[in-house]
């Protein structure tokens, strides 16, 4: 079985390999601004010592747009009573916030409530439906209710005015629905399919003229300037743009895909020792970095690498007459993978420290409760975050702000479990992380969901990722499938891939690991695990549950050896969660809410 899933899993990489190639599908959700370079220190190595960098908690842009924006007009998407936008600091996003009224009915609360969703997924998880909602539970039981959607998730998007968060805003809704109907009615349209064109990195071939008269003696009119300078820029680009991201080694990695790439394309081995000569001096360049005295020889040695190739273009019988065309749309679809890398450069302390911060002090300012604090529940990575939160402000000894959380399927350390989120470690491999710069999991699911939900059934075992056997409704596991699922930067999963490794998730620079300080801990946690949860098994959850204070830790797994059983989504939407999993959340909540 596992054997299986990792081939399916490979046979999906090679998936994202053809749509991160379609700019319409991933690039088109950032349309008010131009990509921004984070330079942050490279995850290259993860050594524990006990000084971390610092953490603040930044709320609002100070840069002279609106901070905050309320939609006066919701796209049809939403389904919540309100939805407002917050700006972050040193970044053009504005996260998403789904806002629901408390019922009148319901007992007063002292504390407004967030809700943090998983791993490239929005809000849609938490409102499945009018009779199947997270949040309209917690609502209905008299807490205000807000669910963050972070940067690239779900309506959160970039734009400076309100007029243009008005129209992006619906526009991604629109977006989102038309992906969802086309994958229920069997097809994608044009502008939604993976592109035909081959990946940038595979092993295609630039195809011999053979038999053909017509082309006889053709000779390829070269453009060498404007090749040159393709390829200078791109040279330029990987040692100086990608600095904040990349290690030394990894430049290295994608600069040699790129020169391998060239290489097949002249299939005349006498000319290896020359491209082996201008590889050597162009890697040494590479690693000056950020030197804008070397653009002069980058450019040189560009200028060297086209008379090769064209040297090679004339040493073939019969002549490759489309070289310049394939080498010019290997340059371009090298600088499509740059792009992604640049547009998708967040990682998980980017949440921890902008977005979440920003959120929970708008949800202070709108909500103003008496002492300071909101109650707050992380499903999977948003409980993560929650513990990381705690970790690092028990560290540095301040306040978190939160009067009790409670997280679902969540951990900071995997290591001691079984976990199926290991089938994303080969994106931990720096070749790997760069041949897919992101995952496009919410197409990537799509497409697999026919496969999944009709016969022959092949990819059924997705299905069993997200909910267990008859515990969620079919309609309701469509709509979570085609809705509740955004793309995925490589730069994030490189740094949650880290919960792998001994000593758990660590923050950026590799030295900081957020389970050492969960013991200092004042806040009171409750931890809920499912009985068939393949994502974050229940010895999982319970590592992390160790390094809380036993009287501020209450550990709960839901499912039952006869069943009904409980996997990853099941905790939050599932049949019975209503019936078993929310009062229990009610229950801890209420014993916190007080001011």
């Amino acid at each position: 079985m596992t054997t299986t899933i990792q081939s399916d899993f490979r046979s999906a990489l090679h998936v994202a390999n053809l749509i991160i190639i379609n700019p319409n599908l991933i690039l088109s959700r950032a349309t008010a601004s131009s990509a921004r370079l984070s330079f942050s220190p490279p995850l290259s190595s993860y050594s524990r010592i006990s000084t971390p960098t610092s953490f603040l908690a930044r709320a609002f842009s100070s840069e002279p747009t609106e901070p905050v924006v309320k939609v006066p007009e919701k796209p049809p998407i939403c389904t919540a009573d309100e939805l407002h936008y917050v700006s972050v600091s040193n970044s053009d996003w504005r996260p998403a916030l789904w806002r629901y009224h408390p019922s009148p009915q319901a007992p007063p609360r002292n504390h407004p409530l967030l809700l943090l969703s998983g791993v490239g997924t929005n809000a849609i998880g938490y409102d499945l439906s009018p009779g199947s909602s997270f949040a309209r539970y917690m609502s209905g039981q008299g807490f205000e209710t807000w669910i963050l959607e972070v940067r690239g998730a779900g309506l959160s998007l970039q734009g400076s005015t309100p007029k243009d968060v008005q129209q992006t805003a619906h526009e991604v809704s629109e977006q989102m629905e038309a992906v969802a109907k086309s994958v229920t009615n069997g097809s994608l349209s044009i502008d939604q399919q993976p592109s035909k064109a081959p990946s940038p990195m595979s092993n295609s071939r630039v195809s011999n003229v053979e038999e053909d008269q017509r082309l006889a003696g053709i000779v390829t009119v070269w453009d060498e300037s404007n090749l040159v300078t393709k390829l200078t820029e791109v040279f330029m680009r990987l040692s100086e743009r990608l600095s904040g991201f990349l290690s030394e080694s990894q430049s290295k990695i994608m600069f040699t895909k790129l020169v391998d790439q060239i290489a097949k394309i002249l299939e005349d081995s006498q000319l290896s020792e020359r491209m082996n000569e201008i590889r050597g001096t162009l890697l040494s360049l590479l690693e000056a970095r950020q030197n804008s005295a070397i653009a002069g020889q980058f450019r040189d040695l560009s200028q060297g690498l086209v008379n090769v190739i064209e040297e090679g273009q004339k040493s073939v019988s019969p002549q490759l007459f489309d070289l310049q065309e394939r080498l010019s749309s290997t340059i371009e679809d090298f600088q499509k993978q740059l792009d992604l890398i640049v547009k998708y450069e967040w990682d998980f302390d980017n949440y921890l420290e902008e977005d979440v911060p920003a959120a929970m002090e708008y949800i202070r300012a709108q909500t103003k409760p008496k002492d300071g604090k909101l109650l707050a529940i992380g499903h999977s990575m948003g409980g993560i975050l929650l513990y990381a939160m705690l970790s690092r402000c028990s560290y540095e000894g301040r306040d978190s702000g939160l009067a009790g959380i409670a997280t679902l399927a969540s951990s900071l350390d995997y290591t001691a479990s079984k976990s199926r989120l290991k089938l994303l470690l080969p994106l931990a491999d720096p070749a790997q992380a760069l041949n897919v710069p992101v995952v496009p999991l919410g197409a990537m699911l799509s497409a697999a969901y026919p496969l999944s939900a009709h016969p022959p059934y092949v990819l059924s075992w997705v299905n069993d990722l997200i909910s267990a056997q008859d515990m969620m409704h079919p309609e309701l596991l469509e709509k979570l499938v085609l809705n509740n699922f955004c793309t995925i930067p490589a730069k994030l999963i490189l740094q949650l891939a880290t919960a792998f490794r001994h000593g758990g998730l660590c923050d950026r620079s590799g030295k900081f690991f957020y389970q050492d300080h969960l013991h200092k801990n004042s806040v009171p946690v409750l931890a809920i695990a499912g009985d068939q949860d393949l994502i974050c098994p229940p010895e999982a959850v319970e590592e992390t549950v160790k390094h809380i204070p036993e009287h501020l830790a209450t550990y709960k797994v839901f499912g039952e050896p006869g069943g009904p059983h409980y996997a990853h989504y099941d905790l939050v939407g599932g049949r019975l969660a209503v019936e078993q999993v929310y009062p229990c959340i009610i229950e801890f909540l209420s014993r916190y809410d007080l001011t």
